[in-house]
């Protein structure tokens, strides 16, 4: 802990020297905005512009040229950004004789890169009512779907009715949740936005479970401004499959003595073939968060409150031999509870945040979470992040704690990262 100390009090101690500057990744590019226009605090949490222009497609342009005609309009350059993150991570787990030093995160390890992604984006078509938009994850070191490559694809199609807008979103993700197609709050409904990188930690849904896994899909959504509703049919797996399974979030998105909330529930059901050869997995859970976003003692900040579970594998799934794909459990649901707050202490430049997480396993063991994130963006688009996070709970002495460090025996994980898009 007291190395970890000395390392936040460097960051602290660097943080009035810091400089503030504008990034231009993929989105950027193509509106000719800073990342701030569309992020609250920091990458990746979506402030209200930011989730109006997910809601258009990532249709939006600026400055930047384009190529058009008759029922014709494109950028005239392919938007791209990639996404690097290198981490060092270290745990308190025993470290056996004999054990190579970084071979673990155990004896403290390198992950370079833990990712790096390479993004696609933007405008496909555009007209007054209709607007078609895309955006890709890749993976040029290989993992993700296919031939090792795609780890996300969504194409929305948004057509504009007035006062609402519906949207139409077919997509596919490795890892990222049902949730995928399209999903406007950072709490960790989708693995990828959440508002600290110990995901398990600091989000409910993803210590279920609920916010992530394979997902194949199309989302059905009508979005107003006051809140919207993602129907989506989908199937747990990233081949052929019967999209038999169903996401239903439902979420109210108002502004209240100018803080700008997202309240929602969204919910998993049904069962879907994993895999053309695999017999099917049940797909049942739930998640209800809330999000807040003002400014307080004059710092940005943010609240967030996550309840959810992940039900147990029923009897009837158990019987055709195929499970949860959240829980493998047939005894005890898995279950969590998240409260967290991030505060700008230095605008633009310094973020501080804490989460609380209690949890059940499948176990039905108690497993809590203390976590503090530290967030230093030396620009927009390159930041240095630390996480720390200490355990409690009946589940270190059954099997241990499921953490972002792995599997902890001991009581805490360490992350330290230098993330960075361009």
């Amino acid at each position: 802990m007291k190395k970890v100390a000395l390392s936040l009090a460097g960051v602290l101690a660097a943080a009035a020297f810091a400089p503030e500057a504008s990034a231009l990744p993929a989105f950027a590019r193509q509106t000719g905005m800073a990342c701030s226009a569309c992020h609250f605090q920091h990458f990746p949490v979506l402030n209200g512009f930011g989730q109006a222009f997910r809601a258009s497609g990532y249709t939006l342009m600026g400055a930047q040229g384009k190529v058009e005609g008759e029922h014709l309009s494109l950028p005239d350059t392919m938007n791209a950004a990639f996404l690097l993150k290198v981490r060092y991570q270290k745990n308190n787990n025993a470290v056996a004789a004999g054990t190579t030093p970084g071979s673990s995160e155990a004896t403290g390890q390198v992950q370079f890169p833990d990712e790096y992604s390479l993004f696609f984006g933007g405008r496909i078509a555009d007209s007054d009512n209709i607007k078609i938009g895309f955006m890709t994850e890749n993976a040029p070191l290989g993992g993700g779907f296919g031939a090792g490559i795609f780890n996300g694809i969504k194409v929305p199609v948004v057509v504009s009715l007035g006062a609402a807008d519906v949207l139409v979103v077919p997509y596919i993700t490795d890892a990222l949740g049902a949730a995928y197609g399209f999903e406007q709050s950072s709490t960790g409904v989708t693995r990828g936005i959440r508002w600290a990188e110990h995901r398990r930690e600091v989000s409910a849904a993803q210590f279920t479970g609920v916010g992530s896994g394979a997902a194949q899909g199309v989302a059905f959504v009508a979005k107003t401004d006051m809140g919207y509703v993602n129907f989506s049919k989908w199937h747990a797996g990233v081949g052929t499959g019967n999209m038999t399974s169903t996401w239903l979030r439902v979420a109210a998105t108002p502004t209240v003595a100018d803080w700008n909330l997202h309240v929602g529930f969204g919910l998993a059901s049904g069962s879907s073939q994993a895999a053309t050869a695999d017999a099917g997995v049940e797909t049942k859970g739930n998640t209800i968060d809330v999000q807040a976003q003002g400014e307080l003692a004059g710092m940005e900040t943010s609240f967030y409150l996550q309840n959810s579970t992940a039900n147990k594998t029923s009897a009837a799934a158990a019987a055709s031999g195929f499970v949860n794909q959240y829980n493998n459990s047939t005894v005890n649901d898995v279950k969590a509870t998240s409260v967290g707050a991030d505060f700008t202490v230095i605008p633009h430049t310094l973020s501080v945040g804490v989460a609380l997480r209690n949890g059940k396993n499948k176990g039905g063991f108690t497993d809590n979470a203390t976590t503090v994130a530290v967030v230093y963006d030396l620009f927009m688009n390159v930041a240095l992040v630390a996480n720390y996070s200490m355990y409690s709970g009946n589940a270190k002495d059954n099997g241990g704690y499921a953490t972002h460090c792995g599997t902890v025996t001991g009581s805490n994980c360490m992350t330290l990262m230098l993330e960075a898009s361009y």
